[in-house]
């Protein structure tokens, strides 16, 4: 006992150990593929950015070029220097148009003169609404470097337009003199290098490291590194970005790579975006130009990397555990083998044994089956003349009602035949063709009361059936007229109009059977009554609906209750009823997918008030109601 315990120990210690080693060993894997996938992702990445970085510098340093000696070749044309040095009106119109038809041609933002005091005289949206013609411009850099000779570089919003644009300046001189007399300025739109992908941000900074131009707008007019109060103050008062606030950008760096590239993070917390920053110098102006690649690619790449390495590891281990477990079961299954081939003999002999008494089993039970597929085809042919003893019996009360609607109209027609043969000798033609008209609504009004036996007895259609309760009701009230004139009939809702098409699965004969038998039995129940009412109510539902008929008569005896649909079991007098109606309707119900249930109920009975509302003194009355619920269609 103490040597199989010890066994159990050592057993359990080497497979903790070894589960360790398995798990140092598949950290230590997923940590090296996790490093080399991350450093080779970083590798292609920055060697993608530099190129996109390069590429996007050399574009708009192309741009600016193609577009630094306009305002030069502006200030030599002699429109130019005749309204700077005369601006009449003469002068102010040739040089509008002539900025105009420049500015169209060389597909500049604007283009504009200044004078030497610092206001505008002439411009290619003199047409507009925002023209520069009459503001001051003393203020801004760009004039104030021309106005010293050199030439003015800036980038700003406009202080009337609002839109942002690369200005670029340059001073003009009275030709065949050194006397300075304005400034020729070209306005440039580079809104389009902010259509690059989102996704990968591209930004462009001034020489205050201030966002000026970004794929991403909420980045603009932030600043990549804090800015001293008198830069912020300077940028401010020359209204270079039109008194936007200018914050800092929250852009922490992570590390930096050779070559000059960065890892940083933009925003706060551990969720916050990494990318791979790259810097390109503009040059002349002193821009830089930044190139934001995004390194979640290269995160979801590394994981999905440690994520395969762990499953081919633990592959692996499942396939050396297999292979260790699959040679303990062959051992296993030929030690088996020689215990089965001992027992084999045995077997053979219980099962010669044990088949003999499943052969004499078999055929018991075969004879069991015929008998009882027997059984049940009487069965069947007895429901079916349940079913029809049913149908008769419910046509001999239906006789009595039609018997009497017919005694009527025969004595009518026995009348007015005799009255039209007196009326025929006198020779009164128009009294004779009257009386034949009422003999001919007489014979249809009887046609009608005949046709409702010969839908009864008329053979019913497939289950599959689908049958308009409303309809279904209205020939039931129509078999059962005379039983229902002196008696109060309540329908919920009403059966005429749109809303009352409500179709069942039931064929339409078997439904009105049904309804007959359970508005029969209502009728004979209130038969003592003095005040006797029926109440029918249609619940709709989606899948099913519940017919409903409630009576206020004396109600079901407690000790009937469980054997109402129990063929041969009646309430009723003897001579009054065969007890089979409640448990063929039962039985149609649930050929149907339907049910049919019946219980008392102590609930008002409520009359229509003299204004169509409710009697407030309604009495409770006690009564029976049956539900039938069949499946709609």
């Amino acid at each position: 006992m103490t040597d199989s315990h010890s066994r159990e120990s050592v057993q359990v210690t080497r497979r903790i150990l070894v589960f360790f080693a398995l798990l140092a060993l598949l950290t230590a894997c997923c940590a090296l593929t996790w490093h080399i996938a991350w450093q080779r992702g970083i590798d292609e990445l920055r060697r993608n950015a530099a190129a996109r970085v390069d590429r996007t510098t050399s574009t708009l340093k192309s741009t600016l070029d193609r577009y630094e000696y306009l305002p030069y070749l502006l200030s030599r044309h002699p429109f130019v220097q005749d309204v700077l040095a005369a601006p009449d009106a003469r002068n102010v119109d040739r040089a509008n148009r002539y900025l105009e038809d420049l500015n169209r041609r060389s597909h500049a933002t604007a283009t504009y003169l200044i004078r030497a005091d610092g206001f505008c005289v002439a411009a290619s949206n003199w047409r507009g609404p925002d023209s520069f013609v009459g503001v001051e411009y003393h203020f801004r850099p760009y004039f104030v470097d021309a106005m010293k000779g050199g030439v003015g570089r800036f980038f700003g919003l406009g202080t009337i337009s609002l839109e942002p644009g690369y200005y670029i300046s340059q001073p003009v001189y009275r030709e065949g003199s050194h006397d300075l007399i304005g400034v020729a300025v070209v306005k440039l739109n580079l809104e389009w290098l902010q259509g690059a992908d989102a996704s990968e941000p591209l930004l462009v900074t001034d020489d205050h490291g201030v966002i000026f131009l970004s794929s991403v707008p909420s980045w603009k007019y932030h600043t990549v590194r804090p800015l001293p109060q008198s830069v912020e103050a300077s940028v401010y008062s020359t209204r270079q970005y039109a008194q936007q606030p200018i914050t800092p950008l929250p852009m922490s760096v992570v590390e930096t790579l050779e070559g000059g590239a960065q890892i940083v993070r933009v925003g706060g917390g551990l969720n916050a975006p990494s990318f791979l920053a790259t810097r390109r110098s503009i040059g002349e102006p002193d821009w830089q130009l930044i190139t934001m690649a995004p390194l979640d690619p290269i995160e979801s790449a590394a994981q999905t990397a440690v994520v395969v390495t762990a499953l081919v590891f633990l592959s692996l281990c499942l396939l050396a555990f297999y292979w260790r477990m699959r040679r303990a079961r062959v051992r296993e299954m030929i030690r088996s083998r020689e215990m089965l081939q001992t027992a084999y003999a045995e077997l053979n002999q219980r099962v010669a044994e044990r088949t003999a008494d499943l052969s004499q089993a078999n055929a018991q039970l075969t004879k069991e089956v015929n008998e009882r597929t027997r059984a049940e085809q009487d069965l069947r042919a007895a429901h079916d003349e349940l079913i029809q003893a049913s149908k008769l019996a419910a046509l001999g009360q239906m006789a009595a009602g039609i018997t009497h609607e017919l005694n009527q109209p025969l004595a009518a027609l026995r009348s007015f035949s005799d009255n039209t043969r007196v009326l025929i000798d006198r020779g009164d033609q128009a009294a004779a063709r009257e009386n034949l008209e009422a003999i001919a609504s007489l014979t249809e009004r009887m046609g009608k009361i005949t046709n409702q036996l010969k839908l009864f007895v008329a053979k019913a259609r497939p289950k599959n059936a689908r049958t308009d309760v409303a309809r279904a009701l209205r020939n039931v009230f129509a078999m059962l007229g005379p039983r229902l004139k002196n008696v109060t009939l309540d329908v919920a809702p009403e059966l005429e109009g749109d809303g009352a098409a409500i179709h069942v699965r039931c064929e339409d004969l078997r439904l009105e059977q049904v309804l007959i038998n359970l508005i029969g039995n209502a009728l004979d129940a209130v038969a003592s009554c003095d005040a006797p009412r029926i109440v029918i109510e249609l619940d709709a539902r989606p899948d099913a609906v519940e017919i409903i008929v409630r009576d206020n008569g004396p109600g079901i005896p407690a000790d009937a209750l469980p054997h109402l649909f129990e063929p041969f079991f009646t309430t009723k007098e003897t001579g009054h009823g065969l007890g089979l109606g409640l448990a063929i309707s039962s039985a149609i119900a649930r050929d149907y997918g339907g049910t049919l249930v019946a219980r008392n109920v102590v609930a008002p009975i409520v009359a229509d008030g003299p204004e169509g509302g409710t009697q407030a003194d309604a009495d409770r009355s006690h009564g029976a109601e049956f539900v039938l619920t069949l499946r709609r269609a």
